[in-house]
């Protein structure tokens, strides 16, 4: 082996391109991994778009649901805010002559 300078010089551009060149395919593999990654979350996302959404709990049983708690609170709102602030019976809040007599006063009827 001769310690030629221009045999150094080529064997040392072929390592910077075979360098280079696995550096180009490094990036090619990246890239082709990143649009495979979409892809899958491109499909996945059609494949939702298309089959229509099982409900165990249907939105009308959930507005059912939801009148049904709306009221029972109103309910309990009355009966605690009857007995705790008017000092009455909490199920006085709940008789047809209570709210009879709140209406004749709010009217103004003797």
């Amino acid at each position: 082996m001769t310690n030629n300078p221009s045999s150094q010089k080529t064997s040392h551009k072929a390592e910077e391109e075979s360098a280079a060149a696995g550096e180009e395919q490094a990036v090619k593999q990246e890239i082709s991994r990143k649009t495979e990654k979409k892809e899958k979350q491109q499909s996945k996302r059609r494949e939702k778009l298309s089959r229509p959404r099982l409900r165990i709990f249907p939105i009308w049983l959930r507005i059912i649901v939801v009148l049904i708690f709306a009221t029972a609170a109103f309910i309990v709102g009355l009966m605690i805010g009857f007995a705790v602030l008017g000092d009455g019976s909490p199920l006085d809040a709940l008789r047809m002559e209570t709210w009879q007599h709140i209406v004749d006063i709010v009217n103004k009827v003797d």
